[in-house]
């Protein structure tokens, strides 16, 4: 079986691991995912946002729910660690 096989192979298995988000990280650029950026970041007009290498900060995506414990909503459909 070939690798590429294997991995459409464990694709079909588990749907749904894809939509596990990777662990949050202090990231100086994001992916603009609504209107606006977050609080803190400049909208650079080409689909990301960035602190513009001021700052660092850790942030993840809300994906339409509230933010867990410990995270505040800095607007643009992201969280940040408090």
């Amino acid at each position: 079986m070939t690798t590429s096989r294997a991995l459409l192979s464990l694709l079909v298995v588990l749907p749904g691991l894809a939509l596990i988000s990777p662990p949050a990280q202090a990231q100086r650029e994001v992916p603009k995912i609504g209107n606006i950026c977050p609080m803190g970041y400049v909208d650079m007009l080409n689909g990301k946002c960035s602190t513009l290498g001021l700052m660092r900060y850790t942030v993840q995506p809300t994906n339409g729910e509230a933010c867990p414990s410990g995270w505040m909503n800095v607007g643009g459909e992201y969280c940040r660690k408090k």
